[in-house]
């Protein structure tokens, strides 16, 4: 890749796990009466069929990651373990009281903050009352984040019998420059420990995520975290670009100075020779982001074509309706999103008060589904057609024209009705979506929103 090319494409844009992006939803024609409607609606027309899929926010953190852009609490004090399931129990129960009949449940995925903070008796009580009131899909997707250094063979153990079968470790990068600037200390023997068990145990997929562009990096110190993560080699690895947003996230990511980080040029690089790396052994890359070994579920998806991405990420499998639960959680019924209030106090409060806690959404129009699928297709296959005119915008040739100079410098192959993303393109695929992104389109930010592109 031309340093050229990185620095004409290196602008801020979205990640596309939804569209529309957060930022520019809809909040004026939002309810919860709507919201509840396009629910209820979803349930119906897929339960039965693929199941749903939820999403279990768990926010609480004992340190501050200074990396990190999720929405977290940092506290030592486990006693607020028991308020919290308490509440995400009863927002559920509102949930149930939507169905006609009992949820069969296909996905399932807690995301953090750190799941593994909590106790496993804890996870195993929450787990268990979802699981009374519900039935389980055939070959279900059960999977949690575990911090290497809280994350205990009980953990493990106890998840493991609830049926969870995928486990994704946060290692980040083992250079201890890089570990004590992120304010992340974690020795490569607490990630080896960890994998160790729950390959043992009979986890069938690991993941490591690995982070580049962090402070610091350069690839001598990353070329020794690939070997080391080689050592254990994940069924996944998910090679995330740091998202340096502190206009956002504040002083969480403003704990090291901004002249630490890698120019956009070596940053890039980081992540080209990391790539070459994983492929050397036997890793295939998967979207935007993942590798996989070939023998993983996530490699089958894509050969098959059923390869997914949401707000939890890329999955194997999909469904139309996504519930999310607990502080900040994301809902999706495909028809319209949600999400609820960010602050712990406010949510539980709200759900102690028989409320949903959602607190913004958006609703999404005839051209937002159209959209939504170019995008998906772009994000999961690397192509998008409009042969179909149910694909068609009126926009259309406006499209084609913001795609031509992508064309020209090699990042797509486009036909009349249809675009390849190239070898060349695949890092730039953010901005190849951003081409039919009308709503970011008409309605340019006034500040920026975004972490940058490449």
């Amino acid at each position: 890749m031309t340093e050229n090319l990185v620095r004409k494409y290196n602008i801020p844009g979205p990640r596309y796990t939804s569209y529309p992006t957060v930022p520019y939803w809809d909040e004026k024609h939002f309810s919860i009466d709507l919201w509840q409607q396009s629910v209820k609606r979803s349930f119906d027309e897929s339960n039965d069929t693929e199941g749903i899929s939820i999403y279990i926010h768990l926010p609480f953190c004992e340190s501050l990651c200074t990396f990190c852009a999720c929405h977290k609490r940092i506290t030592k004090q486990h006693q607020v373990e028991s308020s919290y399931i308490e509440a995400v129990i009863k927002e559920w129960e509102m949930y149930l009281l939507l169905f006609q009949k009992k949820p069969k449940i296909k996905e399932l995925h807690l995301g953090g903050g750190t799941p593994t903070f909590f106790s496993p008796e804890n996870l195993n009580l929450l787990l268990q009352h979802i699981f009374s009131k519900s039935l389980i899909a055939e070959n279900p997707e059960f999977s949690f984040e575990g911090h290497p250094n809280n994350t205990t063979y009980k953990h493990l153990e106890t998840l493991y019998k609830l049926g969870f079968r995928r486990v994704s470790f946060g290692v980040q990068d083992y250079d201890l420059k890089v570990q004590k600037t992120i304010n992340r200390l974690q020795p490569f023997e607490n990630v080896a420990r960890v994998t160790h068990w729950a390959r043992e145990l009979g986890y069938r997929s690991i993941s490591h995520d690995l982070v580049f562009g962090l402070p610091f990096q350069n690839w001598e110190t990353m070329k020794e975290t690939m070997h080391k993560t080689n050592l254990l080699h994940p069924d996944r690895i998910a090679f995330y670009s740091y998202a340096h947003v502190p206009w956002i996230k504040g002083v969480g990511q403003r704990g090291f100075d901004e002249n630490d980080l890698p120019l956009p040029e070596v940053k890039r690089s980081l992540y080209e020779n990391g790539k070459s790396f994983l492929e050397e052994i036997g890793y295939v890359e998967i979207g935007m982001d993942h590798f996989s070994l070939p023998t993983d579920d996530l490699f089958m998806s894509l050969k098959q074509k059923k390869l997914h991405r949401n707000f939890m990420g890329y999955s194997s499998s999909s469904t139309q309706l996504m519930i999310g639960l607990g502080m900040s959680a994301i809902s999706d019924s495909w028809y319209a999103f949600s999400q609820n209030d960010k602050s712990v106090e406010s949510y539980t409060q709200l759900v102690e008060n028989n409320q949903l806690p959602a607190v913004r959404g958006h609703l999404l129009n005839t051209e937002d589904l159209v959209i939504r699928r170019h995008i998906l297709n772009l994000m999961c296959q690397l192509y998008t057609s409009w042969e179909d005119k149910k694909m068609q915008l009126p926009e259309m040739t406006e499209i084609v024209q913001r795609l031509k100079e992508m064309e020209s410098d090699g990042l797509i192959h486009l036909e009349k009705n249809c675009i390849q993303v190239s070898e060349k393109g695949r890092p730039f695929v953010r901005n190849i979506a951003m081409a039919f992104d009308l709503r970011m389109i008409r309605h340019q930010p006034e500040t920026r929103v975004f972490s940058m592109t490449v």
